[in-house]
């Protein structure tokens, strides 16, 4: 009984994921667009870390690398294409079609975050091979720091489908969202600005930020070789957010599900 609920569950999320992958691929500027994001913003902080902090340019990529990743790429591919997959296909009238099916809400949010783990996978090869190329090197290790960016792109899709589900209808709102809520996250989390920087009751603020966790925890291992103990407050707050993310992304699924019957 539990092996069918799943393969059940696994063939309804991969349904979902493929689907979304499929139209991503027809929409090759969107992908374009997200391998061309964070090679930028690695080159200006790797470049502007060497200067400011006099570093070699291997360790100034070392340090930009995972805030590159979990701070500044996956935030816009992640939870802006999150609310941007489910207002396109509310547009679309393509929930209407999946309301009829006996999709369930935890289907449809894993399959998003599928999708996007794919996406994420991309940048994260794309940002790490450049990286290398430029003598940045791996520290620590290398299953925490995988398990640290899918537990971030948990939280940035389960953010991203509850914006999308409760408060973007249009797709005009997609960047309204992101920029309203998600620029300031970006900068109080230390995506563009190393948090050593910050006054100390701005550092305080930060700690209620996920996005800052998620560049502290991914900096200590991968750039620092620190080991799991070392960085297990950040860590502990990531899984905790991202499991509070996947119940919510199932009661906004719900919730969607009652408001679009209703239209």
């Amino acid at each position: 009984m539990a092996h069918r609920i799943i393969i059940k569950y696994w063939r309804e999320t991969w349904a979902v994921a493929q689907r979304i992958l499929i139209e991503l691929w027809r929409r090759q500027r969107s992908l374009l667009f997200w391998s061309i994001f964070p090679i930028t913003v690695l080159f200006l902080n790797g470049l502007i870390m060497a200067e400011q902090a006099e570093l070699s340019t291997a360790e100034a990529f070392q340090r930009a690398a995972p805030t590159t990743l979990v701070g500044a790429a996956l935030f816009f591919s992640c939870l802006g294409g999150s609310v941007a997959t489910v207002v396109s296909e509310r547009e679309q009238h393509m929930l209407k079609r999946l309301f009829i099916s006996p999709l369930g809400g935890i289907s449809y949010f894993l399959g998003i975050f599928l999708a996007h783990s794919c996406i994420g996978t991309g940048q994260g090869l794309v940002v790490y091979t450049i990286a290398a190329f430029l003598g940045a090197r791996f520290q620590g290790s290398v299953l925490l720091g995988v398990l640290i960016i899918f537990l971030s792109i948990i939280a940035y899709v389960g953010v991203g489908f509850f914006l999308g589900t409760q408060l973007a209808r249009r797709t005009e709102d997609v960047n309204a969202l992101v920029g309203t809520f998600g620029v300031p996250l970006l900068i109080l989390g230390g995506a563009f600005l190393p948090t050593a920087l910050f006054p100390e009751q701005l550092l305080e603020i930060a700690k209620f930020n996920p996005i800052y966790h998620m560049n502290e925890a991914l900096l200590g291992v991968w750039a620092d070789g620190k080991g799991l103990v070392e960085i297990e407050s950040h860590f502990w707050f990531l899984f905790g957010f991202a499991s509070v993310m996947v119940i919510v992304g199932w009661l906004s699924y719900q919730g969607m599900v009652r408001v679009e019957r209703r239209l």
